[in-house]
């Protein structure tokens, strides 16, 4: 439901931009609306369902509103996690003459941002676009980044962990060190948990490929795991979660797809 929401919003978000793009164009005598074909670049981070959710959801609202067919061309490109990848694919967005551009998750949208300074950009699946420097104000954004913010209650999961498992005493955190999106939950979880009474024990990884070390050390040393809104973690969470049940180790994530994959709640 919340899901549905934030395509909502993240949609009209974009239905306005591409109007306000129609509206100066028609003021200056290029083309009417009647034969505008506006065009939409998007790009993804990492192929995740809670992220592909977003995109279909996207196009769902689009349609919805008129944006389909010959009225509307997108050029969805995706990064597949690979970091090394944004700034290039961006660029190509940015370059494609397109009206608005999307990002989905922060690397994307940031990729996006420094890429265009003229072109809209709307962004969606971002947990602290302050803290990304996409925008400095949620209520005023600046420049041409606005958008949609999914950020974590994090006083809430706190309280859930220790309502659910009341017996835990410490926490571990695991993330992905290059995403600027976990690094901020990351603090503000450390310091509700201890606040709290809980211990708290970061472990960033760079990429996938150390998940398995990682989480076999984590089992050995704390009593749950919180996982924050993290791309790179997402993309590999059935490896969390087969190692995390093989030391009845409970998992509470912040996505409620990872539910559905072996998150406790």
């Amino acid at each position: 439901m919340k899901n549905k929401r934030l395509w909502a919003v993240l949609s009209l978000l974009i239905i306005f931009t591409l109007a306000c793009v129609i509206r100066d164009e028609w003021h200056l005598g290029q083309r009417s609306q009647g034969n505008r074909t506006v065009k939409v670049g998007v790009l993804q981070y990492v192929t995740h369902e809670a992220l592909d959710e977003i995109y279909v959801g996207i196009k769902d609202e689009l349609a919805k509103e008129g944006y389909s067919g010959d009225r509307v061309k997108i050029q969805f490109l995706n990064a597949e996690g690979d970091q090394s990848k944004i700034a290039t694919m961006s660029k190509q967005l940015a370059d494609g003459h397109n009206d608005v551009l999307i990002g989905i998750a922060t690397p994307a949208a940031q990729g996006l941002a420094n890429a265009s300074k003229d072109t809209p950009v709307v962004m969606g699946a971002i947990s602290d676009p302050i803290g990304a420097k996409l925008v400095t104000n949620l209520k005023h954004p600046t420049g041409n980044v606005t958008g949609t913010s999914n950020q974590v209650p994090i006083a809430d999961a706190v309280k859930l962990i220790q309502t659910v498992t009341p017996q835990t005493k410490t926490v571990g955190i695991l993330y992905a060190s290059s995403e600027d999106n976990s690094v901020s939950q990351v603090k503000n979880f450390s310091q509700a948990a201890q606040k709290a009474g809980l211990k708290v024990k970061t472990y960033a990884v760079p990429s996938t490929n150390e998940i398995t070390t990682t989480m076999n050390v984590i089992s050995k040393e704390v009593d749950a795991l919180w996982i924050p809104q993290d791309n790179t973690i997402a993309s590999a969470f059935t490896t969390v979660v087969s190692i995390a049940n093989s030391n009845k180790l409970p998992i509470y994530p912040s996505v409620d797809t990872m539910l559905k994959e072996g998150g406790l709640a």
